[in-house]
Parts: structure tokens; C-alpha cells; sequence
């Protein structure tokens, strides 16, 4: 595990976790429908495989991806990766409360710890990227994606992008945002601190789409826009 990786797993430790799901649904506004249509977005591309294996990296928190996807696919199963277990946990145990345990193996760690055969028929990376610090932490986890992965199988990836310092309107509607849910002047000047300090995000479109092209993956749709918040679908390169 490099360093990159182990910081950001740290990050989510057991009282993030606990909060992950309503932080999640207030920072990322259409939380919900992001996931529910990168599901449709599987489905669509997926819809001559009815018995398909999906790797979900960075799946713990919520499980609202493989909540999504098992509702709309009743036969897929799911490998679900995660470096914090105090994340992984609340993941199973949102897996258990909607009986997709017996679908899903959880995986604590890396998905470079996995055997990398490539027989995975999709994968999903949600919310990750932004939180490893530099582009060689970035590549690293979407080649390890990519070997695990059959040719041509789909890949939705969703995460913050630009530079957050850059883009002071999408900032300012972002504290909005928060203020819209409660949260007073101290709290949000303290959460606008905060995000500025605490992540890494590709800083534009176009460096998303290029570490997916440099892992081996050809070109993206995007399908999903919340101010800073983006989701594509690509597929790994035949």
C-alpha cells in the first residue's frame, strides 16, 4: 500500500463513517441518482451478460452502488474493495439490511491484492479519485482496475474535479449548499477550509479522460454533472 493510498484510507475512520452517508448526500447534491444511473449505465452496457461479476473499488460507506445495481440486475454479484474497514463495515452493513451479503465478497484492501485475471465484467471507482493525492496514486488504482477487468468491459468512474481553489462560483454554491441544510456561517467557512486542504482532484475533464486513456481504457461518456462532481463510463480497450 503506498503512502497516498494509506493517508486516504486513514482519512475514513470509524466517526467519518458513521456520517459518510448524510455528508455524502448533502455535499454531492443528486447523491442518489448518480448512483442509481451509473447502474442504468451497467445495465445498458452489460445487457447481453445476465450473470455478471462487478468489481466495485472504494465501495464502503454507503454500498449504494451495489444497492442500486442488485435492485435493477437481481443476478450480478459483486467484489466489493475497500482500504478502511471502519467503511467497509458500514458498507455490510447496509449490504446485510437489504440481504445482499450472499451476493457480495468484501474485500479489506487494495484491488491490487486481488488476482488480477481479468474476469470481471464491469467495475465502478465512486468517489475516489479526488481523495489520492497525486497522478501516479491516481494511475496506479485504474491500471490495477483495468487488469482485472475482461476486454471491452465498462468502467464507471465519479469524483470531484478542478482544481477547488479555481473555481470560486462552484465553491461559493457549494457552501450554499450546506447552508441550504442547516449548517451556520462558522460551519460552512470551516467545511470550505476543509475541502481545500483535503483532497486532490483531477483538474479538469480532460485529465480525467487522459489517466483513463493512459490505463488502458478508451473514451468516456460522461453522464453525471453536480457542480464540482462528475461520472463517466469507459470501457477497457479491446
Amino acid at each position: 500500500m503506498n503512502s497516498s493510498t494509506t493517508n486516504s484510507a486513514e482519512k475514513f475512520d470509524t466517526a467519518r463513517a458513521s456520517e459518510y452517508g448524510r455528508q455524502s448526500r448533502i455535499a454531492l447534491a443528486g447523491y442518489d441518482a448518480c448512483q442509481d444511473l451509473a447502474a442504468c449505465m451497467l445495465a445498458a452496457k452489460l445487457v447481453d451478460t445476465r450473470h455478471a461479476n462487478i468489481l466495485v473499488v472504494g465501495a464502503g460507506g454507503t454500498a449504494r452502488e451495489i444497492i442500486a445495481m442488485a435492485k435493477l440486475e437481481p443476478t450480478w454479484r459483486f467484489t466489493a474493495v475497500d482500504p478502511s474497514e471502519p467503511m467497509l463495515e458500514a458498507a455490510a452493513q447496509q449490504l446485510q439490511a437489504q440481504d445482499l451479503l450472499d451476493r457480495t465478497h468484501l474485500h479489506l484492501g487494495q484491488v491490487q491484492e486481488l488476482k488480477a485475471n481479468g474476469s470481471y465484467d464491469a467495475a465502478t471507482l465512486i468517489g475516489v479519485l479526488h481523495h489520492l493525492n497525486g497522478n501516479a496514486a491516481k494511475q496506479q488504482i485504474l491500471t490495477g482496475i483495468h487488469a482485472h477487468l475482461k476486454p471491452e468491459a465498462p468502467l464507471v468512474v465519479a469524483c470531484n474535479q478542478y482544481a477547488y481553489a479555481s473555481q470560486p462560483l462552484l465553491l461559493a454554491a457549494w457552501g450554499q449548499r450546506w447552508r441550504q441544510h442547516g449548517a451556520s456561517a462558522d460551519e460552512v467557512k470551516a467545511k470550505l477550509g476543509k475541502i481545500l486542504q483535503g483532497a486532490d482532484p483531477p483538474h479538469s475533464e480532460e485529465a480525467v479522460k487522459k489517466l483513463l486513456h493512459d490505463a488502458g481504457f478508451g473514451e468516456a461518456t460522461r453522464f453525471f454533472s453536480s457542480l464540482f462532481w462528475s461520472a463517466w463510463l469507459s470501457c477497457k480497450r479491446a
